[in-house]
């Protein structure tokens, strides 16, 4: 059987990413699944000009083997662009991440009218400037999760439309996850009407957090009680390894594309502070 490719980059950032009374380490991952092309992208940038400030953005591409994936690489590529202008000291972080948003949607219409496909992406990105403070948007039912140890703090809700039962009463998240119409959108990026945003801010990062973005395939293997232990107990490396591979496993053969970027906290230790 072929190996399909991963990406786990992982590991501590270096001097760049210690901040106020922590380090930052990560990792990102990828992997096909079982389907014949990859429409997810991932991400984790470094600002090139502010030391600790750090952006992840993850993205679900649909609409066809060629359209999915371009309307992905569109949520990159503006995402980079926008990132790369960002001034954390005079923007202000939650106009900026709206403004990913929608410039990426607009182009991935733009992208449609010429190609004369129907690409659509879901898009998540959480923005952890070096003060400690961080920022997300999300649209769609890709997911951002954030733990303090073992325990989910907060996470997104989806864009979809058994969320909107969940909402209401109807059925419970464990239903939701078996649900018959579990990958109906109510809103992404690329459809004629503007994309739903969520928005969130966390005043202030704290040693033991962990912040976590997965597409679909990810999350809808996991309760939120195991995504707390593996990310509290394994590195942002080896938990990216665990979670696709556990993923794949619980698929059975009709896994979805998978992806995933891991930003954990973690104490400063002596020969940090020393420099050694």
């Amino acid at each position: 059987m072929p190996r399909y490719p991963r990406l786990t980059p992982g590991g501590r950032f270096g001097d760049g990413m210690i901040a106020k009374g922590y380090r930052l380490t990560a990792s990102t991952g990828i992997h096909k699944g079982d389907r014949e092309y990859q429409q997810d992208q991932v991400a984790l940038l470094s600002h090139s000009r502010i030391k600790g400030c750090v952006m992840a953005v993850l993205a679900d591409g649909m609409g066809g083997r060629s359209g999915g994936r371009k309307a992905s690489d569109q949520v990159m590529l503006t995402a980079r662009q926008l990132f790369e202008r960002f001034d954390p000291d005079t923007d202000d972080p939650v106009a900026f991440l709206k403004q990913i948003v929608d410039e990426a949607h607009i182009v991935i219409k733009l992208t449609a009218i010429s190609s004369e496909q129907e690409p659509h992406s879901t898009i998540v990105v959480f923005l952890i400037n070096a003060g400690g403070d961080c920022y997300w948007v999300h649209a769609g039912d890709s997911r951002i999760y954030h733990f303090h140890g073992k325990k989910l703090v907060k996470r997104t809700l989806d864009h979809s439309y058994v969320q909107t039962l969940v909402n209401r009463g109807e059925i419970t998240e464990e239903q939701a996850n078996n649900h018959p119409k579990s990958n109906i959108l109510m809103g992404c990026l690329g459809t004629e009407k503007d994309p739903p945003m969520g928005t969130h801010y966390i005043p202030k990062l704290r040693t033991g957090d962990t912040l976590m973005a997965c597409s679909d395939g990810v999350w809808h293997y996991f309760s939120h009680a195991e995504l707390g232990s593996v990310l509290s107990s394994l590195s942002p490396r080896d938990a990216t390894e665990f979670l696709i591979d556990k993923a794949r496993s619980r698929a059975k053969g009709s896994g979805d594309n998978l992806s995933l970027v891991i930003v954990k906290l973690e104490p400063l230790t002596d020969d940090v502070l020393t420099g050694h």
